[in-house]
């Protein structure tokens, strides 16, 4: 399969065994695509392959798929009470 193909398998994946939205399953993809995970793949399309697909995506959903770290909530504006 072509690169391309190979990301948009890794998204199906995502999609289905993890549950998420396809949206969701893309992004995923992408922010694992930026950070660099899939340059090996764009230089060796002969590791594009089934099973690497299901590898990656099981490895994509572990790495990337955690929620941000949420920012703790801000103090209220105005009076303190005391």
């Amino acid at each position: 399969m072509t690169y391309e193909e190979h990301l948009d398998e890794v998204a199906t994946l995502l999609f289905e065994r993890y549950k998420l939205s396809e949206q969701a399953a893309i992004q995923l993809v992408m922010k694992a695509q930026a950070a660099g995970y899939f340059s090996e793949h764009d230089d060796d399309p002969s590791i594009c392959t089934q099973l690497r697909a299901e590898q990656d995506a099981k490895r994509v959903f572990k790495e990337y798929g955690k929620p941000a770290a949420s920012k703790p909530a801000a103090p209220p504006h105005g009076r303190t009470r005391r």
